[in-house]
């Protein structure tokens, strides 16, 4: 028996609408894994000033895949990660780089921005240098 042409619309946009949700899920889960997205929220749960500003506990928000900031390719990830407390929100900008596939990812700067505007830097890449080394501040 042939289904009405209606009902063959319905569940096929139902089918396509849980397609693209379930691909939405997996792309948030696996930047959410990455290592560097992982090292850049360890520098913002170990720095006692965002702490403040944000209040605790922290909320870490999906990504904003449209969001022109959010890059990543084989060398190099930039991030704009929406985070929240009790006290305040804001969005830790994450940049980081590696010299090879497959190589350790290595964190350049990582930088809380309240909404007020208000930046805390919580790695900075040294100014002049190669960059193998970053001063936590």
């Amino acid at each position: 028996m042939a289904m009405p042409l209606g009902k063959q619309v319905f569940f096929t946009g139902l089918a396509a609408s849980g397609g693209c949700a379930l691909l939405y899920f997996l792309v948030q889960k696996t930047f959410s894994r990455a290592s560097y997205y992982q090292l850049a929220l360890e520098h913002l749960h170990s720095h006692p000033e965002a702490l403040e500003a944000l209040g605790t506990p922290l909320n870490v928000h999906y990504l904003h895949l449209t969001d022109k900031y959010n890059f990543v390719d084989i060398a190099d990830a930039k991030l704009k990660i929406p985070v929240s407390g009790p006290k305040s929100e804001g969005h830790l900008y994450v940049s980081s780089s590696r010299d090879a596939p497959f190589k350790r990812w290595n964190l350049q700067e990582v930088v809380l921005e309240l909404k007020d505007g208000h930046q805390i830097p919580l790695l900075l890449k040294p100014s002049g240098e190669n960059g193998d080394e970053v001063k936590k501040e």
